[in-house]
């Protein structure tokens, strides 16, 4: 098998074999999103020596939020997942599964679901998963797992991040591209038609230096000597990264569809992890999908990692574009490698 790096390269083409599932009988009953008040534009970024449009060139991000320094992960969460609710007219009682996807947790133990399981007051059985930018298609899948085998009647998933506390100002190439939210969903028992027509979840170990924080785990904990080299912030290889991932997307996408039997013009709305607008474009023009059809707000938010999926999805349904009997694209892919995609009948 092609590692990461080797497919990422170019020394070999395609991407490791994918497993196809179906998963249906479950839907989303309600979407929910929160950014934080402050915005950092690219001008202001400018004032630090950056190049505020180099920036808009070479990712389509404008600006992004900022999250308060009394504000964690938890507390993003939380205000997504209370207008999550909201819309779906139900109490906090009512969820007995949290999922939480975040790389940036308030602390590492407990988790920072137990911090929002806390704050909405319920006795849902909460926990944190972590696959960086994949981690909301990885929630997706399992909370829906839950649903459909009973083990949970309503899950609540959530994609909350505080990346900006994860890079380094000094490092004008990974600095603009990070921003700070949360976005969440409601899953519930759907009928027959509804659910994961066709998904697939995958990891390659093989690029994990490809993007990663060095120091702050347990194998390397943070030091004197670590902050001086700045070990606590996130090292990525750009290239490789940015060719890995157009070539990824595509396959899988151009895999999951052939699965389920159906093509880019039967699909209603794209949902896809806002990293870079380079990416989106270079999938979309590769599959020929149409540019109505994929959903951006990279713009205003900049890449929030496992909250910018849904985080985007329920903008989409705020503004009517998703409606009953759609399908619905999703495809994430991150850190790790990780990446995760799913063709939903909404």
């Amino acid at each position: 098998m092609a590692t990461a790096i080797e497919r990422a390269q170019g020394e070999v083409r395609g991407a490791a074999p994918h497993r196809f599932h179906t998963l249906t009988g479950v839907q989303i009953l309600a979407t929910g999103a929160y950014a934080p008040k402050e915005v950092i534009r690219n001008e202001d970024l400018a004032l630090l020596g950056y190049d505020a449009d180099w920036i808009f060139r070479r990712t389509g991000i404008r600006e992004r939020r900022r999250a308060a320094s009394d504000e964690a992960t938890s507390d993003l969460a939380y205000e997504a997942a209370r207008r999550c609710l909201e819309a779906a007219k139900i109490d906090a009682g009512d969820i007995d599964l949290i999922l939480l996807a975040t790389c940036t947790p308030d602390t590492y133990m407990p988790s920072a679901a137990c911090y929002l399981q806390r704050k909405l007051g319920c006795s849902a059985a909460a926990m944190d998963l972590n696959a960086a930018c994949s981690g909301f298609m990885f929630a997706l899948v399992t909370g829906a797992q839950f649903v459909k085998s009973g083990a949970s009647r309503q899950a609540l998933i959530v994609g909350a991040e505080t990346m900006l506390r994860t890079v380094n100002p000094d490092d004008h190439k990974t600095y603009p591209l990070f921003g700070d939210g949360a976005g969440a969903v409601l899953l519930g028992r759907g009928d027959a038609q509804q659910g994961l027509l066709s998904y697939t979840l995958g990891t390659d170990g093989d690029g994990a230096n490809l993007l990663y924080i060095p120091a702050g785990g347990f194998r390397e904990p943070v030091t004197i000597d670590s902050l001086l080299a700045q070990r606590q912030y996130i090292h990525m290889e750009g290239r490789p990264v940015f060719k890995w991932a157009v070539r990824m997307v595509a396959d899988t996408i151009r895999e999951l569809l052939r699965d389920v039997g159906v093509t880019t013009k039967d699909v209603d709305a794209v949902v896809l992890h806002q990293a870079n607008v380079r990416i989106i474009d270079a999938v979309a023009n590769e599959l020929g999908l149409a540019s109505e059809k994929v959903i951006v707000n990279l713009e205003h938010y900049g890449n929030t990692s496992a909250a910018s999926m849904p985080l985007v999805l329920d903008e989409a349904c705020r503004d009517d574009r998703i409606h009953r009997g759609n399908l619905v694209l999703f495809c994430g892919f991150g850190a790790g490698l990780t990446w995760g995609a799913a063709l939903m009948r909404w």
